[in-house]
């Protein structure tokens, strides 16, 4: 519900729908079959192009109105996106969409079971939690909630010996930059009270940095700080339920059980 809600107040839709802005963002990263949320292409393609009725309707919506602080608005009244395609404009919508929902829902999934199954590090952090912020960035790292994105070369580069040439296009697995043990002590190992712990590839890099990191790392802290008044344990029961999904790496169930506070 958290991530839907901040969705809705960045597109200035309405709450009481909230809900189905987490079905676009989930149809935009699923591989349709049996059992999943789209079971077929068509399906899939269906909801997406409803996505982009809703994104053009908005927009027209706003840039005919007043300037607003929603994203929308924000980017109807830009000088700098007047020139904007239709399909850079669902990009963008579609960059805030997924990004606002399923990368913080899995961090956040992924940091109950990280600490369930690193019951010190749990301990760590019930003893002190002025170490939420590290350990929200930990989990970020740990986590990857986006395995990898592409981009394309701008001019050749060699890099560990290899040829790059101007127009290849790459995957960067940041989930592999993530474990480098040439830039991270026990990189598999999940560690809340590590130095620099927001050094690490999860958001991207440079001009491609993730706009919205330092909002996902607020929501994660304050559902944290949350947490641990209201519930001394969560316990994480068998195995999550992992995503078929090579992009979003995240769950989709998870069993926990809470002990009763009496």
């Amino acid at each position: 519900e958290l991530t839907a809600m901040t969705l809705a107040t960045l597109f200035d839709y309405p709450q009481e729908r909230r809900r189905q802005l987490t079905f676009w963002s989930d149809v935009m990263t699923v591989s349709p079959g049996p059992g999943q949320i789209v079971e077929t292409a068509e399906e899939r393609m269906a909801a997406i192009q409803d996505f982009y009725a809703m994104i053009a309707q908005l927009y027209a919506e706003r840039g005919a109105a007043e300037p607003g602080p929603d994203f929308m608005s924000l980017m109807a009244h830009s000088p700098h996106a007047q020139d904007f395609t239709e399909p850079e404009i669902y990009g963008d919508a579609i960059v805030l969409l997924v990004g606002g929902n399923d990368t913080t829902r899995n961090t956040l999934t992924g940091s109950v079971y990280a600490l369930d199954r690193n019951p010190a590090e749990y301990a760590k952090l019930l003893e002190n939690p002025a170490l939420i912020p590290g350990m929200v960035s930990e989990t970020i790292r740990w986590q990857t909630p986006l395995t990898h994105m592409m981009r394309k070369a701008n001019e050749d580069v060699e890099v560990g010996g290899k040829l790059i040439k101007k127009g290849d296009k790459l995957a960067l697995w940041y989930v592999s930059g993530n474990r480098d043990d040439s830039k991270l002590d026990q990189p598999n190992e999940y560690i809340i009270d590590r130095k620099n712990p927001r050094q690490h590839l999860s958001f991207g890099f440079g001009i491609h940095r993730c706009l919205g990191n330092r909002l996902a790392e607020l929501q994660l802290r304050l559902t944290w700080e949350e947490i641990l008044k209201r519930f001394p344990e969560i316990n994480v029961i068998g195995e999550p339920v992992r995503s078929l999904n090579m992009f979003a790496k995240g769950y989709e169930s998870m069993t926990v059980v809470i002990p009763r506070r009496y």
